[in-house]
């Protein structure tokens, strides 16, 4: 579950705080609130920035004939400042992934100082590798980029100075919620840890590959259960593995980071968050909701029906499920409870059909898959449409069993003449998916040039067709996407230095040797990654274990006849189950609080949609044709 850090800290505990500990803790809430104003204002103004240099690109390149041939280069630059800071304000609202299922557990004091290790652990991880970052920025000055002629130190500087102002945020969280003896205990353990394992270098010289379960599971567990951010507890492990155990360049584990977060696809995916925030804003997904209601609604479970059949629409457009579920669940749940639906039930629902609306195209799970596998984007936009659809019946028919005696009394059936004016009503918001998914499987656009497309189109039709058009919240909006793409991209950053690592090891090849040896082959091979995925969607969440893996065992599945694109929808459909499944499934908790409702409702509830997307899945598994049937 992610929340922030500073939610744990004991009520009693600020009680009893004396008069000269509340003034120590002024100044760090003002350099914080005037450090935020600054980073917030600034991630706004390059994510703005990045949707008129693209828009402005596509339209010389598709309208005038007259390419930008250096609106790519200066894009991709400005993508790595919006990144870095997207994550200082991640780490600031505590949005950063973490698992917190295990620390939630403890009392009100330990979980505090739990956190405060948390902290201290992400502090320290930044504090090692700020220096680093800042060779490798010196590194490139020499660089001169092709089509603007600048030293590439202007993109890389990003880095440190990224890295230092989460220092800072990292420094101040510490000082305004840890209490002074927690931060002593964890200063302590972190300097006795950090002088252990310096004298244990030789040592962990002599153990080989055994490091690799020192330091990529032990270390990591023990980051991501005691609550460190995942992004965090990667980098820690591999921080740790390459400077004790290798004579590797601490550079190169920045320049992997570097690598993992430029690549220009990923710019897809703030500009999709920031699209799924407009759909909501304008008022197209509530008109969408309300033309599917329209035609089911007054059946049993139809509006069960309408939250599946919208999960599967508004995922065409805005490629984030937390923006999706939040864009439909406040229309339709006070109308479902109103017909006597069990809270429990709701939440369950949601939480599948997330899941199985995880391979609609603009899925940020797609784009990052096909980032960091260079299986192609517009065919995993084919591909994932008819699994989608498949494990949205499955979804249907446990819908048509548990409502089949609901109570209909209090239902209107819709006259055809509201139909079609809702229809009406509904239609430029129901093309806008259409648009989006024809553009890029087509090859008209790439998947980052259909979402400033999109963003063009979702204003004109909120400020025209729909009247609604909030100005004043439209800088909010880009700070929240800004932030969360700020996660997402940090996390594959550092997962992409941990993979580098695990391959350099030789990991790679003994995991290739093992999987070849599994009875199957292919049907072997499925079956094992589909229980691997489960597992690491809910303990990593889907785009960490995407990142880490996905470069490691594409080659694999491809060496035992399995078609990439299939393995992928097959990869992400499983990661999806495990995201949205309790008691570690993050996705399970998003719903959970979107819904305001206690996670404990849905425990039971969701085990008979889960059984039904595990069907569909090994239908997906087991029938490649439903994957790559129309490639």
């Amino acid at each position: 579950m992610v929340e922030p850090i500073s939610a744990s800290a004991p009520v009693a505990a600020k009680r009893a705080e004396p008069g000269s500990a509340a003034a120590a803790r002024r100044w760090p809430r003002a350099l914080d609130r005037t450090l935020m104003t600054a980073v917030e204002i600034c991630a706004a103004l390059l994510l703005l920035v990045e949707i008129i240099v693209l828009l402005a690109g596509v339209i010389c390149r598709y309208v005038l004939h007259a390419p930008l041939v250096w609106s790519d280069e200066l894009a991709g630059m400005l993508f790595l400042w919006l990144s870095m800071l997207g994550a200082v304000l991640a780490l600031r609202r505590g949005e950063h992934m973490r698992m917190t299922a295990c620390v939630a557990r403890l009392s009100p004091s330990r979980r505090a100082f739990v956190d405060t290790l948390a902290i201290s652990a992400s502090v320290a991880m930044l504090g090692l590798i700020m220096t680093p970052a800042c060779h490798y920025a010196l590194d490139q000055i020499p660089i001169l980029t092709p089509a603007m002629e600048v030293s590439d130190r202007w993109r890389a500087l990003a880095l440190p100075v990224g890295i230092g102002l989460m220092l800072a945020v990292g420094l101040i969280r510490l000082a305004q919620v840890g209490r002074r003896r927690d931060i002593l205990i964890a200063l302590a353990m972190a300097a006795a840890l950090s002088a252990a394992a310096v004298l244990a270098a030789p040592w962990f010289q002599t153990l080989g590959k055994a490091n690799l379960l020192i330091f990529f599971v032990g270390v990591v567990a023990i980051g991501i259960f005691s609550g460190v951010p995942i992004g965090f507890s990667f980098a820690l492990a591999t921080f740790g593995y390459l400077s004790l155990t290798t004579t590797t360049p601490l550079e190169v584990m920045v320049g992997r980071m570097d690598e993992g977060m430029s690549n220009l696809i990923l710019l897809a995916v703030p500009l999709f968050v920031f699209l799924g925030l407009l759909i909501e804003m304008t008022g197209m997904a509530r008109a969408m909701i309300a033309f599917l209601a329209s035609l089911v609604g007054h059946v049993r479970g139809g509006l069960s029906y309408v939250l599946i059949g919208a999960m599967y629409l508004v995922s065409g457009i805005s490629g984030s499920k937390v923006a999706d579920m939040a864009a439909i669940a406040p229309v339709l749940f006070p109308e479902m409870k109103k017909r006597g639906a069990d809270e429990g039930d709701l939440i369950a629902l949601l939480a599948t059909a997330g899941a199985q609306s995880e391979t609609i195209p603009p899925s940020i799970v797609l784009i990052t898959i096909g980032s960091v596998t260079g299986v192609s984007i517009s065919a995993l936009f084919t591909a994932g449409l008819l699994p989608g659809a498949l494990l949205a019946l499955m979804l249907c028919a446990v819908v048509a069993w548990r409502y089949r005696r609901e109570d209909l009394s209090g239902a209107r059936r819709t006259s055809r003449r509201e139909i079609a004016r809702l229809m009406l009503v509904a239609l430029p918001a129901l093309i806008l998916p259409v648009v989006i998914r024809t553009a890029v499987v087509e090859g008209i656009a790439t998947a980052t040039e259909v979402s400033t497309i999109g963003i063009v189109y979702a204003s004109a039709i909120g400020i025209l067709v729909y009247r609604q058009f909030s100005w004043r919240r439209l800088g909010r909006m880009l700070v929240s996407a800004a932030t969360l793409s700020g996660a997402i991209i940090f996390i594959i950053g550092c997962a992409t230095a941990m993979a580098w690592a695990l391959t350099q090891s030789g990991f790679s090849q003994d995991l290739a040797a093992l999987m070849a040896k599994m009875p199957g082959r292919a049907y072997g091979f499925l079956a094992i990654s589909i229980a691997v995925f489960i597992l690491l969607g809910s303990v990593l969440e889907g785009i960490p274990a995407i990142v880490l893996f996905g470069p490691l065992l594409f080659p694999i599945a491809r060496a035992a006849g399995i078609n990439e694109v299939h393995y992928a929808i097959v990869v992400v459909l499983a990661m999806g189950v495990g995201l949205f499944s309790p008691p570690f499934g993050v996705g399970y908790y998003s719903a959970c609080a979107i819904s305001k409702v206690n996670p404990d409702a849905g425990i039971r509830p969701i085990l008979g949609y889960m059984g039904a997307l595990l069907v569909g899945l090994i239908l997906v598994a087991a029938i490649p044709w439903l994957s790559i049937g129309f490639l």
